[in-house]
């Protein structure tokens, strides 16, 4: 091959190359600006979903209570009301069981009641509801706008559903939340989960 040619060939395969790169670059502008897709983002993950958070309520004996006031022990987060007619007394029933089950370990464990229902849950209300249930358990209200705010960071879901008679119930979230001495999350234990499953889940967590 002359030196000319070696030359234009040279020349001919950097323009290709050139043709090449271009056309990619092209290609994933077209992708990116024109057709709207972006490339994949990375994401980071503890592996923990974000579930609890700052929330500020007052107990069933008027005081102001914050996130902070149960740290330093695992806690089981219940949300209902205290007109519901089955689901709440029920888990509560459960939560009293388990504490006595867990026998000198239950005073290592925090259980705390939250209604979903303030217009007509007050303090006084509470109090007298938990006096069926085992007497460590705490009930938490407060205003509409608290309850939200604290409904969000446990990520409960709930609704006011009219009845008959112009009275109303609450359709909510069931599971209990357990979170450890930190605030963080664990686990769930289901409604009508297994009860000696759910046990076995306070037990690892008050243990732990």
């Amino acid at each position: 091959m002359s030196a000319l040619k070696l030359v234009r060939w040279i020349l001919w395969s950097l323009v290709a190359v050139a043709i090449f790169v271009a056309t990619g670059v092209a290609v994933g502008w077209l992708r990116t600006e024109w057709l709207g897709q972006r490339p994949p983002v990375a994401v980071t993950t503890t592996g923990t979903p974000a579930v609890g958070g700052p929330f500020s309520l007052v107990n069933h004996r008027g005081e102001r209570v914050t996130q902070d006031t149960f740290k330093g022990k695992p806690t089981a987060y219940f949300f209902g009301f205290t007109h519901c007619p089955e689901v709440c007394p029920t888990t509560l029933f459960e939560m009293s069981q388990h504490l006595k089950d867990l026998g000198p370990d239950a005073n290592r464990l925090n259980v705390v009641f939250v209604t979903v229902d303030p217009e007509r849950d007050t303090p006084e209300l509470l109090k007298t509801y938990l006096e069926s249930f085992d007497p460590r358990i705490v009930a938490l209200t407060g205003t509409a706008e608290e309850l939200a705010t604290a409904a969000r960071a446990f990520r409960i879901s709930y609704r006011k559903v009219p009845t008959e008679g112009g009275n109303y119930t609450m359709d909510h979230t069931s599971s209990v939340i357990v979170t450890d001495a930190k605030g963080e999350f664990v686990s769930l234990i289901d409604y009508h989960e297994d009860k000696a499953m759910a046990l076995a889940k306070l037990q690892r967590v008050v243990r732990e």
